[in-house]
């Protein structure tokens, strides 16, 4: 062994006992590996850097603009509540649909993004139907790892032995090509999980199925004793408020009623005007979100030809990505006060309506001409958007409360057709390779920006920076393993030890020694290290690399057994009160059914002797 490879091996060791310390962040590690690298020698500048330029790095921030574009358009959110509609209260068809949902979206989107979408929703599947959220949440994570087995833009470490494979001269993965296997874990996973759920999760003590997501709109209503409630009413064809403009309905003034949004359809086309100024024009078939008085409804339904209109779930969900609530304490130094909410004219000015007034925690009745005096507390309500200015008005309002609704909030679910039009475009060039891997991502992440389902801004965001400098910064470590003949010392070890005993041991050894750096270092660096090793084996062996490599990319999203071996595994342990042994208990099983599942599925699949 050389002085170079032996550095290479300590190197590695020591960035593993750092990462596995949990106390020195892992980008911050990549980058010391870097620096290491290029000081020793074994690397030159260029080849110590080259990672930053990888198609890898590339494709992974392209794959999470994507991600991004598909939670800012609420496809997430609507596969939420489509398995809320079919799941009912029976907790195994929750379970099997939530594994497979989270599974699904993983597939195309970050996992880690598909556990921090799916948390409020299975806390509210669980708080809505009586059931322990803990029997839930770990489920959903899990399946959220399986999914990068499905797909080959799934996850990081699919797209490293992917292009491992093509460095070393094979042709790489499809689009599909081990989703099969990745289905077979699938299925064990879900049966595994029906069978243990009942014995070995729920048993801690009772979750925070509400706690920390605040108050709901309705609960802060009640704490101003708002006597006012919500109505849908439409606009008749017979109907005198036609052609006209809300200033001249006087249906504030007359009849007692506030208009907070108009629902209206124009050929297929559905819009919805939020917080209507004095100048919009009412048209027949209109939709009126009213804000008023159960008794004033009646009277301004017979004079005015207006109909009650039932609000569905999903018109009710629409309605609250649109529109919100807040409790607003007036600050000492604002310029409202000594002004009455009528006279500083809240509805023009901030575009929100005032629906309550507290002071010195007394509701205060018939408010509107009360002068207002610092430290009062109006409840609000209007578009998201103009309460969230209010949190800019610092020297007049100081924002209290916002209502758990935010959390679910959509900016842009207008676009989800497009989300899912570019989302199968992208799908589609990959599979039938019209365009290389990375020009489609690339192509998917700027028509998600030109087609406004997110900003520039809200791309940059959606990459996180650390992410990507950890996938570059151990890129280099595989090649200096390479190039100091680590990799072959690696390789003839495993080949001394097993290597009479056929290519199934080998899988076998490979599996688990991907699975093991995976506990130690995260599944992309633990990818990075094994995939030439599993290559180099092949060869060795003169058998085929793809079983090989499929067991790398299984068993890098394998990460069931401890709660810090990755973010989707490490999201659900305080919403799920868990404990780090449920996890060994639980994970442990199912990554001995996995390994089980690639061992018997790869080769049929791949054969051994394929060229």
């Amino acid at each position: 062994m050389t002085q170079d490879a032996l550095f290479v091996f300590g190197l590695i060791g020591v960035a593993g006992a750092l990462m596995a310390s949990n106390r020195v962040r892992f980008d911050v590690v990549a980058l010391l590996v870097l620096i290491a690298l290029m000081l020793s020698g074994v690397l030159t500048v260029g080849q110590t850097l080259a990672g930053f330029g990888n198609p890898v790095v590339i494709m992974v921030a392209g794959l999470l603009v994507v991600g991004e574009m598909l939670a800012r358009t609420g496809v997430a959110r609507a596969v939420g509540d489509w398995i809320l509609k079919k799941g009912g209260s029976d907790e195994k068809r929750l379970l099997i649909l939530i594994m497979i949902a989270a599974a699904l979206l993983g597939a195309v989107m970050s996992s880690t993004a598909v556990v921090a979408i799916f948390i409020p929703i299975v806390l509210r599947i669980a708080s809505e139907t009586g059931l322990k959220s803990s029997r839930l949440l770990m489920p959903m994570s899990y399946a959220a790892l399986i999914s990068g087995m499905l797909t080959l833009i799934a996850t990081a470490p699919n797209l490293v032995v992917h292009e491992e494979l093509k460095s070393a001269g094979y042709e790489g993965f499809g689009f599909f090509t081990f989703s099969p296997v990745g289905f077979v874990v699938l299925g064990v996973a879900v049966v595994y999980m029906l069978l243990i759920v009942g014995r070995m999760l729920g048993k801690n003590a009772d979750e925070l199925n509400q706690q920390g997501q605040g108050r709901s709109i309705r609960e802060i209503w009640q704490d101003f004793q708002v006597d006012e409630s919500s109505f849908l009413l439409r606009v008749e064809a017979n109907s005198v408020l036609i052609g006209k403009t809300l200033s001249e309905t006087e249906l504030d003034k007359r009849y007692g009623l506030r208009v907070v949004g108009i629902r209206r359809t124009v050929g297929r086309e559905e819009k919805r005007i939020t917080a209507p100024n004095g100048e919009t024009a009412l048209h027949a078939r209109d939709a009126l979100l009213i804000i008023t008085r159960p008794e004033c409804v009646e009277p301004a339904k017979a004079e005015l030809s207006l109909s009650s209109h039932a609000v569905s779930e999903r018109d009710r969900q629409r309605w609250l990505w649109e529109l919100g609530g807040a409790a607003v304490l007036i600050h000492p130094d604002s310029r409202m006060i000594g002004k009455s909410v009528r006279d500083v004219g809240f509805r023009s000015s901030q575009r929100l309506q005032v629906l309550g007034l507290r002071r010195a925690q007394e509701v205060v009745a018939d408010f509107e001409d009360v002068p207002l005096q610092s430290s009062d507390s109006l409840f609000v309500v209007g578009p998201w958007s103009q309460i969230q200015r209010l949190q800019s008005l610092a020297h007049d309002f100081v924002v209290l409360e916002v209502p758990a609704e935010k959390a679910e909030i959509v900016p842009s679910y207008r676009k989800m057709p497009v989300a899912l039009a570019i989302l199968a475009a992208m799908v589609l060039l990959t599979i039938f390779q019209v365009v290389p891997l990375v020009a489609a991502v690339l192509m998917a992440m700027l028509a998600a920006v030109f087609t406004r389902c997110l900003s520039m801004e809200d791309a940059y965001r959606a990459i996180p920076l650390s992410s990507l400098v950890l996938i570059a910064g151990m890129l280099p470590l595989a090649d200096a393993l390479d190039a100091t003949g680590g990799t072959d010392l690696i390789v003839q070890a495993i080949m001394t030890a097993v290597g009479d005993s056929g290519p199934r041991v080998m899988l076998t050894v490979i599996f688990f020694l991907t699975a093991g750096l995976g506990l130690i270092l995260s599944n992309t660096a633990s990818a990075v290290l094994v995939a030439p090793i599993a290559i180099t084996a092949a060869e060795a062996l003169s058998v085929s690399p793809y079983p090989f490599a499929v067991a790398v990319l299984v068993a890098a999203s394998a990460a069931y057994s401890t709660p810090v071996s990755t973010p989707v595994v490490t999201l659900v342990v305080e919403p799920g009160r868990y404990k780090f042994i449920d996890f060994v208990k639980v994970g442990l099983p199912l990554l001995l059914l996995t390994f089980v599942a690639t061992l018997l599925v790869g080769p049929l699949m791949f054969p051994f002797d394929a060229p």
